[in-house]
């Protein structure tokens, strides 16, 4: 089968002679370097990849991700959401919302959290997490809420007990002085997402929230939206809306934590990153070693007619040779480990002390090619100056004592 020149030598250099044992060494450390490397950044992005996929199902999954409102925060209960609103891009559906920071006291102890007034015949991603009770009883005059299993923990309160909720937002003046709007309400259920929502969400009817709220009848917080993707809301909150609207969305509460999230995976990354570039650096230091080993041949391979571009090749086909198997090697594995992790950590007798009991992983295909990609364009890069100095190699000098 023909092969260019530069391709058949180079690869004849890559696996070496029998005399050359420690510059194969060196090479096939720098091959191992490679796909351990990306081995591990894989792996961890994959992993990476699962927590902050979990963390928008169980957080922003559930939570408000976008509400609507007019600079009052208070807007009239329509049968239908506005039609601005449905329009806009990856906005999937738009539901009535009442929403109030508010203080629950139970008869053993206090704290804080979100009051959410829901419609229960609208849909409520909550309910998916529901443990005991049900969505659809908050209905209307009830007072009725159901609280995250923390937050019912917290409070030391079960299914069926009282707790009184307090709107400092709601306050009114009395002769004894200010007074927050309150009133007892009884626990219906509880739900359990495995996130810290547990310990803030409170649950009740729209209806019961504007009257602890002290909202005129027919009025709520605001229209809450759904989209596709709880991070397009970057790009919707720059989009101008009609007749006042006003924006917020689950920035202000969680900007923060995914924020944390997103610069611990570049980090991650980063430092995984540098195991590659140190094994590229070892390819520098192979490739070296191999051009003052072979300054003689390359010299008889000028004086047969091959060009300095033709040399350049050979030495570059040999040491990208090192990255481009490592990389997909690498590659490969890492995906396969991915994949497996847990099955492996079961096998190793690793126990995870988390909801479920389990890694969260998604392996994300593009993500991997791109780091496949940067190893071999890092690994073809390393190979530039020692295949520069293979090619000026002068024939008269190489052979002079030859």
């Amino acid at each position: 089968m023909f092969h260019p020149v530069s391709f058949f030598i180079g690869l004849r250099y890559l696996r070496g002679r029998s005399g050359d044992r420690f510059s194969r060494f060196v090479s096939y450390m720098s091959t191992a370097g490679i796909t351990i490397g990306v081995l591990a950044l894989v792996t961890v992005l994959s992993v990476m990849n699962g927590f902050e996929q979990q963390l928008k199902e169980r957080i922003l999954g559930v939570m408000p991700q976008a509400l609507v409102s007019q600079p009052g925060g208070k807007v009239a209960w329509e049968s239908e959401p506005p039609a601005s609103l449905t329009g806009l891009p990856h906005v999937g559906m738009v539901t009535p919302l009442t929403r109030s920071e508010t203080v629950l006291q139970s008869a053993s102890s206090l704290s804080a959290g979100t009051l959410l007034g829901v419609d229960p015949d609208a849909f409520e991603p909550v309910g998916y997490y529901v443990t005991q009770g049900e969505v659809d009883n908050l209905t209307p005059g009830s007072y009725r809420v159901i609280l995250g299993q923390s937050l019912a923990g917290q409070l030391g309160v079960d299914v069926g007990d009282k707790v009184r909720l307090m709107v400092t937002s709601a306050s009114q003046y009395t002769p004894l002085g200010r007074i927050p709007s309150q009133r007892n309400f009884v626990v219906e259920g509880m739900f359990n997402t495995g996130s810290d929502v547990d310990k803030q969400l409170i649950l009740t009817n729209i209806v019961d929230a504007g009257k602890l709220l002290r909202y005129k009848p027919g009025e709520i917080s605001g229209w809450r939206l759904f989209v596709d993707d709880p991070f397009v809301v970057t790009e919707l909150a720059q989009l101008p809306l009609e007749n006042g609207w006003v924006w917020s969305d689950w920035r202000e509460q969680r900007g923060e934590l995914f924020q944390a999230v997103k610069m611990e995976k570049n980090m991650m990354g980063l430092m995984l990153g540098l195991i590659i570039g140190v094994a590229a650096f070892n390819i520098i230091s192979a490739l070296i070693m191999v051009v003052m080993e072979k300054q003689a041949e390359v010299a008889i391979l000028k004086t047969q007619g091959m060009t300095s571009r033709q040399i350049l090749l050979v030495f570059i086909v040999q040491g990208a040779s090192s990255g481009v198997i490592g990389a997909l090697s690498g590659g490969l594995l890492g995906t396969l480990l991915a994949l497996n992790l847990n099955s492996v950590l079961s096998v190793l007798g690793v126990k995870l002390l988390m909801v479920g009991g389990s890694l969260p992983v998604v392996v994300e295909p593009v993500q991997i090619f791109l780091v496949i990609v940067g190893a071999i364009v890092l690994s073809l890069l390393a190979t530039v100056f020692p295949s520069y100095r293979a090619a000026s190699v002068r024939p008269a000098e190489a052979l002079r004592y030859e």
